[in-house]
């Protein structure tokens, strides 16, 4: 069973959020989420509370917290703000404010309660 929660038009560039988001891949969404409160990098703060957002989005469907993984997190990119400086002679030079999408996809290796693995209720 697949449990997601996503944050979107997060402004914080994708490039900056997939460096955070190679340190935690591997490890489980509950061991993350502590991790993350140590890591001194913006884009580490949304991220965390994406992952505890799927993880509570687990425990109302019954899931146990040790029994969750993360089966993806997709770092997409959303819109662009388009900004500039301006700069001698009555130029301008753009700058490009780039935004995030942020979808966190937990899979769990339990069955929840009063089901079988192939999904129907016993």
């Amino acid at each position: 069973m697949d449990i997601k929660a996503e944050q979107k038009y997060l402004l914080i560039s994708p490039k900056k959020v997939r460096v955070v988001v190679e340190m935690i891949k591997r490890l489980k969404p509950s061991l993350a989420v502590e991790s993350l409160s140590l890591v001194g990098k913006a884009a580490a703060e949304p991220l965390r509370k994406v992952i505890l957002s799927a993880i509570a989005n687990a425990r109302v469907k019954g899931i146990s917290e040790d029994a969750l993984s993360f089966k993806e997190i997709q770092i997409g990119e959303g819109p662009r703000l388009k900004r500039g400086q301006p700069v001698s002679r009555g130029q301008w030079h753009p700058i490009k404010k780039r935004m995030s999408h942020i979808r966190v996809i937990l899979e769990s290796k339990e069955v929840k309660k009063g089901e079988t693995k192939n999904g129907t209720k016993s």
